[in-house]
């Protein structure tokens, strides 16, 4: 790129500044603290003069006996969120695409993003009053036909459940914008042609609108598999119980208790490297295999 053509669009690299400026800061300048990672890194003497210890924290945290658990528990809960989350914006955002009243179809987009400004102690509360065996609405509707409750907060069975649900109800809305946004570029003309050659519908769904949207698809799902093991720690640590935990406690969760409640930096430090390093590895495989498929990938 010459000089003149910088010059020429200084303005829009000027526009790239705050970006830039921002991830350099709270992005990359953080990830100075990796190095803790391999160190017995003590507070008072700092990072230059911790004493370096190679690869003691990974050998430790790989020989823990809820190293297993911590790797099903996330396993399971992203793998869940691949099969269940994943699919229903884009589920939502061609149903939202066929509604041919504007104003509905406003109505709705707005109450299904809602939910996604809520924090997730709030919504953890909301569930907490639908479903808690103590006057929850749901358990006293159930009580009132079977004469039972079911303690869907305490009981291991439906913890995944309740993670899921929630997930569902707070960000599938906020998800389908993307995705609508995609559909929006469609060109309309190919609509009208296959409509004249008779095509129906799911025709148009299958052979128009998918085909349209797919690059789309799968950039957001490589990017999804980047954070493949990150299943929110915030929500999972206000749903915890001493009864779920076998079946709740996540690789988030252990990071929190090791690094802020029981001060081993290093520890947690190698705990978080290790998800890191999982989720490159995703994200460089699948668009390595995006690309032999024919797709654009991300890089």
């Amino acid at each position: 790129m010459s000089w003149r053509e910088f010059y020429k669009n200084r303005w829009l690299y000027i526009m790239l500044l705050p970006g830039i400026i921002y991830f350099v800061i709270f992005k990359y300048v953080p990830m100075y603290g990796i190095v803790m990672a391999f160190q017995d890194y003590v507070p008072y003497r700092g990072i230059w003069e911790s004493n370096w210890v190679g690869f003691k924290h990974f050998e430790r945290f790989f020989s823990e006996p809820q190293f297993w658990m911590l790797f099903r528990n996330t396993f399971i809960l992203a793998l869940y969120n691949i099969i269940f989350f994943f699919p229903l914006p884009i589920i939502v955002s061609l149903m939202l695409n066929e509604v041919v009243t504007e104003r509905f179809k406003r109505f709705v987009q707005t109450l299904i993003y809602v939910p996604h400004f809520v924090s997730w102690v709030v919504v953890v509360g909301v569930f907490y009053m639908i479903f808690t065996t103590e006057g929850g609405i749901l358990n006293e509707l159930i009580f009132a036909i079977t004469g039972q409750k079911i303690a869907f907060l305490l009981e291991p069975g439906w913890f995944r459940t309740m993670i899921i649900s929630q997930s569902i109800w707070k960000e599938v809305g906020w998800g389908t914008i993307i995705f609508l946004a995609a559909l929006s570029g469609v060109d309309t003309q190919l609509y009208e042609a296959a409509r004249m050659d008779g095509a129906s519908r799911w025709r148009q769904l299958w052979h128009i609108t998918l085909p349209a949207i797919r690059s789309t698809i799968i950039i957001l799902l490589i990017l999804r598999l980047g954070t493949f093991l990150d299943t929110g720690f915030e929500q999972i640590f206000l749903m915890l119980t001493s009864t779920n935990r076998d079946v709740g406690e996540v690789f988030d969760t252990y990071v929190y208790v090791k690094g802020m409640t029981q001060a081993q930096y290093s520890y947690s430090a190698a705990v978080g490297l290790f998800k890191s390093v999982i989720g490159l590895l995703l994200v460089v495989g699948a668009n390595q295999l995006a690309k032999k498929c024919g797709e654009e990938g991300i890089y």
